[in-house]
C-alpha cells in the first residue's frame, strides 16, 4: 500500500469512529490498513489515539472478540498499556494464521520498550503460536517476513538465556529453514544449564537438515538428561528406523515402554518396527488394530510403510494396512 493509501484509509478511520460513531468499525479499518502496510506507522499512531479517547467503548467492543482484527488491535493496546508479555504472545497468534502478512515489522514490535522488558517465556510462547496452523515457513519470502522476529530472539535470549525457553524459541527459525540460528539459541541456553529440551532442540535441528547421526547423537544427549521419559526412546527409535537400524529402533521402542506402557504411540511403533524386521504377522495386525488411535495421521501412514516392507508377509494384510493408510 503506498503512503497516500495508507494515509486515506487512517484519514476514513477517524470518520468512522468520530462521525461515524463507530470506535470498533475503525479498528477492523485500520487492521485492514496496518495488512497491506503491517510497518506503516501512522495506523498505529490512529490506534493509539482511539485507545486513549475510546478505551471503555473499546474494551467493550472488542471483549471476546476472537477476530483476527480484534487480537491484532488488542496485542498493540497491550504494549500501550505495558502489558508486553501478553502482547507479543497475541501477536504470534495473529501472525499463525496469516503468516504471509510482515506482522513482526510492526513499529512497537522492535521498540526497545518491547524488546527490553519482553520475558523470554512469553516469547518462546509466540513462537510456538506462529507454528500452530503448520504454513511453510522454509522459503526465502517467509525468512524476510520473520526477520523482526529474528531479532527479537538474538535481543532477548541474549539478555535472558532462560535454557527452556531458548529450546522452545528454536523452533521458529527451524521452520524457517534459519538453522544457525536454531543452533545459536541452543549454544546460549546450554552456556547457562544443560537441559533435555535444549538437547531435543538441538536433534530435532539435526534431523530437519537431515543428518540422522547427528541427531541421533542429540537423542541421546537428550535421554542422558531425562532417563525416564518415554518420549525421546520414541524420537530416538524413529531416526534409528529412519537410518534402517530396525533392530536399534525395536530395542529403544521396548525401552520406551517400560515408562509408559499402555502409550499407543510407542505399542503402534513396536508392532510397526517388529513387523518390519521379522515379517511378524501378529506384528501387523497389532499396528492395524492400533491406526486408529494415532492422532498424526503422517506419522501413522509412515508406521504403516515400514510395517508393510516386511519380509513375506501375507498379501491380504499387508492390503488391509495399506487401506487403512488411504483413509
Amino acid at each position: 500500500m503506498s503512503n497516500q493509501s495508507v494515509t486515506a484509509g487512517v484519514a476514513l478511520a477517524g470518520v468512522m469512529a468520530h462521525c461515524g460513531g463507530s470506535p470498533v468499525g475503525a479498528v477492523e479499518f485500520l487492521v485492514g490498513v496496518i495488512a497491506s502496510a503491517p510497518a506503516a506507522p501512522e495506523p498505529y499512531a490512529a490506534l493509539a489515539e482511539l485507545w486513549q479517547d475510546r478505551r471503555s467503548e473499546l474494551k467493550e467492543g472488542l471483549e471476546g472478540d476472537g477476530s483476527l482484527s480484534a487480537v491484532l488491535a488488542q496485542a498493540y493496546f497491550l504494549f500501550l498499556d505495558g502489558d508486553v508479555d501478553d502482547a507479543v504472545m497475541a501477536l504470534g497468534s495473529v501472525t499463525g494464521v496469516r503468516p504471509e502478512v510482515a506482522w513482526g515489522t510492526a513499529p512497537w514490535f522492535g521498540d526497545a520498550r518491547f524488546l527490553g522488558v519482553v520475558s523470554a517465556e512469553a516469547l518462546a510462547e509466540a513462537c510456538l503460536r506462529t507454528l500452530d496452523y503448520g504454513h511453510d515457513l522454509d522459503t526465502e519470502e517467509m525468512r524476510k517476513r520473520f526477520a523482526p522476529w529474528f531479532h527479537a530472539l538474538d535481543v532477548v535470549s541474549d539478555r535472558s538465556p532462560v535454557p527452556e525457553s531458548l529450546a522452545a524459541m528454536a523452533r521458529l527459525p527451524r521452520a524457517c529453514g534459519r538453522y544457525e540460528l536454531a543452533f545459536a539459541l541452543c549454544d546460549r541456553a546450554d552456556a547457562v544449564d544443560r537441559v533435555m529440551w535444549t538437547a531435543v532442540a538441538r536433534a530435532s535441528t539435526w534431523r530437519a537438515m537431515g543428518d540422522l547421526d547427528q541427531a541421533a547423537a542429540a537423542f541421546e544427549q537428550a535421554l542422558a538428561l531425562d532417563a525416564t521419559n518415554w518420549s525421546l526412546y520414541l524420537d530416538l527409535a524413529d531416526v534409528r528406523a529412519l537410518q534402517g537400524d530396525f533392530a536399534a529402533a525395536v530395542s529403544l521402542v521396548e525401552q520406551g515402554l517400560r515408562h509408559e506402557p499402555h502409550e499407543a504411540s510407542l505399542r503402534a511403533a513396536s508392532a510397526a518396527y517388529r513387523a518390519r524386521l521379522s515379517g511378524s504377522s501378529d506384528d501387523l495386525r497389532a499396528l492395524i488394530d492400533l491406526a486408529p488411535e494415532l492422532a498424526n495421521t503422517s506419522y501413522r501412514n509412515l508406521l504403516i510403510d515400514y510395517a508393510c516392507a516386511g519380509p513375506e508377509l501375507p498379501r491380504r494384510l499387508v492390503a488391509k494396512a495399506r487401506h487403512i493408510r488411504k483413509n
